[in-house]
């Protein structure tokens, strides 16, 4: 044998060697971070009908099963109570043992929507995060915040795997970490004091039908669902494109135990009519809780920020933070943040608003009061109620108040009308009836220019501030009480 023939041999028996290793998804990897106290799940390849043990170092135990006539195989594992305490994993064949190492046990949450969750603590180009110097200090501080960014890719058809890794914060990765997913984690972490993991599965620019499967956008929609119609569809703006996204993007991440789901999203479907959005966000929902397979999941998800929409005065942005409200009345285990006070006033065309530490922790709020027992914590928004009109007074009533509203004077962002529907800025201050009275306590509003009123609006503009909050300083979800 020659030494050209020799190598070639060599290099063979090698590559044979490599295919018939175990082989693991790239989220399975060093660094990750296991759904704490839970049956999780680990899978991967192997050759057809090949036995793999699992081992977990964490109580020694060995999970066998066989891979399937495709190769595929998957394992449950009983994990253990949240730690910082490095665990290992080890997969093997027959052929070669994979061992994962740095793993620890803890909570574990998916950051999904489009470009205001992507943005990283970084931020983007003209776009920075407020407090970025003095987060990336703090990284330097040991803590149990990790991350893994799943690579937004379009695909025709599901994928398996997507080529990312898990990051431990440091100063170096905290950079990249999605900023309203980090300062969720961040907030949680402190608060329980254990581990948790992010998983990235975003995309700038998408819409609520990008991540739908394909029976679902035939079923309900009417988006193109052959690659080549959707292309003609969108041909500029791919990240409108329907279903390539959620195959390239999202299906790599649905056999990993969870949590829960943190979902910002919105823009890309200001304009969409009736209640669409809020019926097909449910949809999404309830397709990935079923694709999960972890039961109903709680879901917690960001209303759109303020933003101009080429015409501060117009309401369609408005419409679509009324059908998100709705779509937290009509999907169960969830929950809304508002971000009206999330923007400064001159962001008026900042698509990408700088305040993105009160967005990720008001979803922590959720979280801790309604998944981690931190029942003190207010967690809900205001929102509007009911209302009384007497002469040319309109007395408005709240729920999720907690106790008192923020403020006696100044009160700014509502708007009033008579039978014209001609809305004019309205003056609005706290009343309180002592004996309780009719109403007993909540706001009064009027407008010099409307003697008759019918309807109220507040913040119901794509650009609008306002400064009314409840005792957890919360703000008012923005509201009107027509349906013009």
């Amino acid at each position: 044998m020659n030494l050209r023939t020799f190598f070639c041999a060599a290099l063979t028996v090698v590559a044979v060697s490599s295919q018939a290793k175990v082989r693991l998804p790239h989220i399975i990897c060093d660094n990750m971070v296991l759904q704490q106290q839970t049956e999780a799940r680990l899978w991967g390849w192997a050759k057809a009908g090949k036995e793999v043990k699992v081992t977990t170092s964490w109580d020694g135990k060995t999970v066998k099963t066989k891979a399937d006539a495709a190769g595929k195989w998957l394992v449950k594992v009983a994990t253990p109570a949240a730690s910082y305490t490095p665990y290992t994993i080890t997969f093997d064949d027959g052929d070669g043992k994979v061992i994962i190492q740095n793993v620890l046990a803890g909570e574990v949450w998916v950051c999904a929507g489009q470009s205001n969750m992507e943005m990283p603590v970084k931020g983007f180009g003209q776009c920075p995060v407020e407090g970025f110097n003095q987060f990336v200090l703090e990284a330097q501080k040991p803590n149990g915040v990790r991350s893994v960014k799943i690579p937004s890719i379009m695909r025709s058809e599901p994928q398996d795997d997507a080529d990312c890794s898990w990051k431990e914060c440091t100063p170096d990765n905290v950079v990249d970490f999605s900023a309203t997913g980090y300062f969720f984690a961040r907030l949680v972490n402190k608060a329980l004091g254990i581990p948790v993991g992010l998983i990235e599965a975003n995309k700038g620019g998408s819409r609520v039908e990008s991540w739908l499967t394909k029976e679902n956008l035939q079923k309900y929609t009417n988006d193109p669902t052959d690659s080549l119609e959707i292309v003609k569809r969108w041909p500029q703006w791919d990240y409108h494109r329907s279903l390539l996204w959620g195959n390239g993007t999202f299906n790599p991440i649905l056999n990993y135990t969870v949590k829960g789901i943190l979902f910002y999203q919105g823009c890309s479907n200001v304009g969409d009519p009736g209640n669409q959005y809020s019926e097909r966000l449910k949809l999404l929902v309830n397709q990935w809780r079923q694709q999960f397979g972890l039961g109903e999941i709680p879901f917690y998800f960001v209303q759109i920020a303020p933003y101009h929409y080429d015409n501060v005065d117009g309401d369609w942005g408005a419409r679509l933070r009324e059908q998100q409200y709705r779509a937290s009345q009509i999907i169960p285990n969830s929950g809304l943040v508002c971000t009206n006070d999330c923007v400064y006033p001159y962001e008026s065309t900042q698509i990408h608003p700088t305040q993105k530490q009160k967005v990720g922790e008001r979803l922590a709020f959720l979280a801790l009061n309604e998944q981690y027992g931190k029942k003190n914590i207010i967690a809900k928004s205001p929102s509007y109620k009911e209302m009384k009109i007497k002469n040319d007074t309109i007395l408005l009533h709240f729920i999720d108040e907690f106790g008192g509203l923020s403020r006696f004077e100044d009160i700014q962002g509502f708007e009033v009308a008579g039978a014209d529907r001609v809305f004019h800025p309205a003056k609005a201050q706290h009343y309180w009836i002592p004996d309780g009275g009719e109403w007993g306590e909540g706001i009064l509003v009027v407008s010099p220019d409307v003697k008759e009123p019918v309807a109220v609006r507040y913040c119901f503009r794509n650009f609008q501030l306002g400064n009314l909050a409840n005792m957890g300083g919360l703000p008012l979800f923005p509201f009107r009480t027509d349906e013009w």
